[in-house]
Formats: structure tokens, C-alpha cells, sequence
């Protein structure tokens, strides 16, 4: 059960932490905030066998997708969050260190460069996007974020 149990807490504060570091950037950018609505999308049409499309918004909606983007964004969260006690060893979660967290978190970037940015439409890490070496550096940064926040995750789930 701690492995669940660790990696639900770790997870959730991680991609929380992420999310958090988006609406921030959006912000700051004036740009608009991160869709997860498109994500969803792209996962129903998954599940329907179509793992790649040339452009998710020129697909017609699907109901609930904003839900189920957020829902399966944040259970990969909790994926890579089982993925250092696992590589690592289930002592990390009881003396959480850095180095594991942060090459978890940018190692992950590669899932959105290569599976998802092409899968939605955008190219192998976003290619055909207005400025690819924008948004890869924007994404690099969101997932040492995201790394940092896993550490602080298992800080907190080893008090």
C-alpha cells in the first residue's frame, strides 16, 4: 500500500505543482492557458484506434474531454511519480533526493515531444508549431518543474 499510497501523493502534488507553473507562464505570457481539453481529445481517439491527426482543433469536440484530459493528466502524474521508487528503490521515499526527481521529470518531456506533440498534430517536439524552439524550451522548463515537484512531493510524504 505505501507504493500506492506514495505515489497518488507524490503524483497529484508534482502535476499540481506543474499546472500551477503553466497558468504562471500563461500569465506572465499573455498567452492562453494549457488545454487539456485537446488532451482529452486525443486520448478518446486513442481508445477509438487513432493514435495520430493533423490538427486536434479542427476536430469536432468530444463530450467530456476537458474531464477526462485533466483526469489522465494527472494519472500520468502518478505514473512518473512510481517510476523513481521503482528505478530508484522504495528507501527513496523515505530520504527523498533530488537527482532521481529531476531526471524523471525531464526525461518525461520526451512522452510530450514524442507521442503526444506529433499524435495532436504538431510535429515531433512540436515541429510544426509557429516557434519550436519556444514552446520545446517551455516544455523542457515545465518538466524540471515538474521534477522539482516530485521532490517536494516525497518531501512531504516523508515527514
Amino acid at each position: 500500500m505505501t507504493f500506492i499510497t506514495a505515489s497518488l501523493i507524490i503524483g497529484i502534488i508534482a502535476t499540481a505543482i506543474f499546472d500551477l507553473w503553466g497558468l504562471l507562464v500563461a500569465v506572465l505570457r499573455r498567452q492562453p492557458r494549457p488545454r487539456w481539453d485537446m488532451a482529452g481529445r486525443w486520448f478518446w481517439h486513442m481508445a477509438q484506434g487513432r493514435f495520430r491527426h493533423d490538427d486536434m482543433a479542427a476536430l469536432r469536440p468530444v463530450g467530456g474531454e476537458s474531464l477526462l484530459g485533466w483526469v489522465l493528466h494527472y494519472v500520468i502524474g502518478v505514473i512518473y511519480a512510481a517510476l523513481i521508487p521503482l528505478i530508484w528503490g522504495m528507501d527513496w521515499l523515505e530520504h527523498p533526493t533530488l537527482a532521481p526527481a529531476l531526471i524523471v521529470g525531464v526525461v518525461t518531456v520526451l512522452a510530450g515531444w514524442l507521442l503526444m506533440s506529433p499524435g495532436m498534430g504538431n510535429g515531433i517536439a512540436a515541429s510544426r508549431a509557429p516557434h519550436p524552439w519556444t514552446v520545446r524550451g517551455l516544455q523542457l522548463a515545465a518538466h524540471v518543474v515538474f521534477g522539482l515537484g516530485l521532490w517536494i512531493g516525497a518531501l512531504i510524504y516523508s515527514m
